[in-house]
């Protein structure tokens, strides 16, 4: 199959769902969100437990950042500019440490918006750096990337604006945290020759953010289940941190390669 009839075929799959996006019915925030099921506080700290368990953000952010910063002149990366997008990443994880920490302590919209720009840049940097990999190494630096960290941000002024209105709007927040998960499989299938995000590294990620989801959907049933010792949301925390983990193995598999 030719490069043309490829990317075709991604640029088709990406407008079908922004076009769908457009269809469906606007989506507030909905009040209850703030409503977490492990509300106790410790050591001055409100919602203790979902405040610290933000620890493993900037755990693995931090390690990450070093790994990426220290092996951007080789043997990690083929090219210094090869590193950009995931020190980005690696950023945008330790901001959503900072974020969602910060959130946690007083759940308002306002708060949550900071934690959620934090969440889209590593949303986009990600997808950029797949981008570049695997399809077009200068497009997916110079033109991807910045494009795509200006469109998650603007997701979210577009929330807040409307927000702001009375009539809050989730859907395009939506778009940008979906739908690089569903590009992924087809990124990898279309164009399935790697040097930094290998398939197995790339499942990983996604299967640890898909059972932090899960985690955080349950939040209050888990916090019942577990007799109060932990909720579901502080869980989640973790199994997010554990995905961006799977970023650094992904990119140490490429070292030991």
């Amino acid at each position: 199959m030719s490069f043309a009839r490829r990317m075709a075929i991604l640029t088709a799959i990406s407008v079908a769902v922004l076009a769908a996006t457009l269809f469906v019915a606007p989506i507030p925030q909905d009040p209850a969100y703030h409503n977490f099921a492990d509300q106790r506080a410790a050591f001055g700290l409100n919602n203790f437990a979902d405040v610290v368990s933000n620890a493993g953000f900037l755990l693995v952010g931090i390690i990450g950042l070093l790994a990426v910063l220290k092996g951007r002149s080789g043997p990690l990366f083929d090219q210094r500019s090869d590193a950009i997008p995931y020190a980005i990443f690696f950023a945008g994880v330790i901001a959503v440490g900072v974020g969602s920490a910060w959130y946690h302590e007083s759940p308002t919209n306002a708060r949550l918006f900071w934690d959620r720009l934090a969440m889209t840049v590593g949303f986009m940097s990600l997808t950029a750096a797949l981008v570049a990999d695997r399809i077009d190494r200068r497009a997916g630096l110079t033109i991807v990337l910045p494009v795509l960290v200006v469109i998650g941000a603007l997701s979210l002024f577009y929330w807040d604006y409307t927000e702001q209105l009375g009539r809050g709007d989730l859907r395009f927040y939506g778009l940008v945290q979906f739908l690089p998960i569903l590009l992924m499989p087809v990124i990898c299938r279309l164009f399935p020759k790697a040097g930094y995000t290998g398939k197995g590294g790339l499942v990983a990620v996604v299967l640890w953010y898909m059972v932090a989801k899960g985690l955080e959907h349950f939040d209050h049933q888990i916090f019942t289940l577990l007799g109060g010792i932990v909720s579901g949301h502080s869980l989640k925390h973790l199994a997010a941190a554990m995905a961006c983990l799977m970023v650094v193995r992904m990119l140490g598999r490429q070292l030991r390669g």
